[in-house]
């Protein structure tokens, strides 16, 4: 454990993997009956991802509501169960771990949730919030030098030392996130997961708080998982991002590159709705309006699961043949099929028609 009462990573920012995922799967069991209460289906809340997330590096994961991205961040902490692949953190997978070994294990791994009201016990002050999770791992020892680390904590995150004696209701939305990330810094970790930081927030506030974790970041060497649906606010602090898309990563990329360039039609789509504050240059710059809503979980189309809102899309090949995700660049990875002839202008997009899909049997 380092002296550091905040974190215990490595100072500066090296290379190596603390986080990969292999082939990761998170189904639920759709039951039926009331007393047989059998399986029916599944929901395939996430089908198939891999990724790796470096030690000091801020990783962005960004998707519509309902695409798997919180499923993944959970997973990631083990707070949900995976049903197939491998999901290693720093060497050790987790994937099977449970009891001791993982509580031990889940010191070194946080989370910061969406709406920090609702993360945080209405009925213990801030002063008992964070001392329950150094209780839990052994870190709180005389009353001193616990006393000592609560108000460096606070100070960490811009909060004063009264706020020591305050309850969650008492605070603005803004403050009670930061004692949200002062929660989490309390044990020490080396993986943040921030599941949607700021979405909660007034406008004014998210800025504050975004400065607010990458200052932390460089502090402290925290690597951070951020799952959000706004995609300025992932530009603004991801150096990689991956888009995910009904339980998968059709495209990953740095931050600037997914940005100047997107190659998969589905993240083309997602950026096009981002307002640019120029007036000509938002007046002049395509516009790819998806048709249709996010296909069920439960029931994902096959072949590529976004070939039924693609403008690009190719039946002979889109509609039955799932793409893999690969590598057409330096670090870029798209699931495409046709991510090449789409950036060179060979297909061109055309309008798509509502598409249901039919449960299969």
């Amino acid at each position: 454990m380092s002296d550091n009462p905040v974190s215990s990573a490595q100072d500066g920012v090296s290379e190596d993997v603390l986080v990969e995922l292999n082939d990761v799967k998170v189904h639920f069991p759709i039951k039926k009956g009331m007393v047989l209460d059998r399986t029916v289906g599944h929901v395939y809340a996430v089908d198939g991802v891999s990724l790796s997330i470096k030690r000091g590096e801020t990783y962005g994961l960004v998707g519509e509501s309902g695409c798997g991205k919180s499923t993944l961040g959970r997973a990631v902490l083990r707070l949900e169960k995976p049903t197939g692949g491998e999901v290693v953190f720093d060497g050790t997978d987790l994937s099977g771990m449970k009891g001791e070994k993982l509580r031990k294990m889940r010191q070194r791994m946080q989370m910061v949730f969406q709406d920090p009201l609702s993360s945080l016990d209405p009925r213990q002050s801030v002063e008992s919030l964070l001392v329950e999770g150094m209780r839990a791992h052994g870190l709180a020892h005389d009353k001193a030098s616990t006393d000592e680390r609560l108000r460096e904590l606070l100070d960490a995150v811009g909060l004063p030392p009264t706020a020591l004696r305050k309850y969650p209701h008492e605070f603005s939305g803004g403050q009670r996130q930061r004692v949200g990330i002062a929660r989490a810094l309390s044990v020490g970790p080396e993986l943040v997961v921030a599941d949607e930081p700021v979405s909660a927030l007034d406008v004014s506030v998210q800025a504050q708080v975004l400065n607010l974790l990458e200052d932390l970041q460089e502090e402290f060497g925290l690597t951070y998982l951020v799952i959000a649906h706004d995609l300025a606010v992932v530009r603004h602090i991801a150096d990689r991002v991956g888009v995910m898309y009904l339980g998968g990563i059709v495209e990953e990329s740095t931050s600037d590159a997914l940005y100047e360039q997107p190659l998969h039609p589905y993240s083309k789509a997602l950026l096009s709705a981002v307002p640019v504050p120029d007036p000509q240059v938002e007046d002049a710059r395509e516009q790819i309006l998806l048709t249709g809503d996010l296909p069920s979980p439960a029931n994902p189309p096959s072949g590529c699961r976004f070939h039924t809102r693609c403008p690009w899309r190719q039946e002979e090949r889109c509609d039955s043949e799932r793409p893999v995700l690969r590598e057409i660049g330096a670090g870029h990875r798209v699931a495409c099929h046709f991510a090449e002839a789409i950036r060179d202008g060979e297909l061109q997009p055309r309008s798509v028609a509502p598409e249901e899909v039919v449960p299969t049997a």
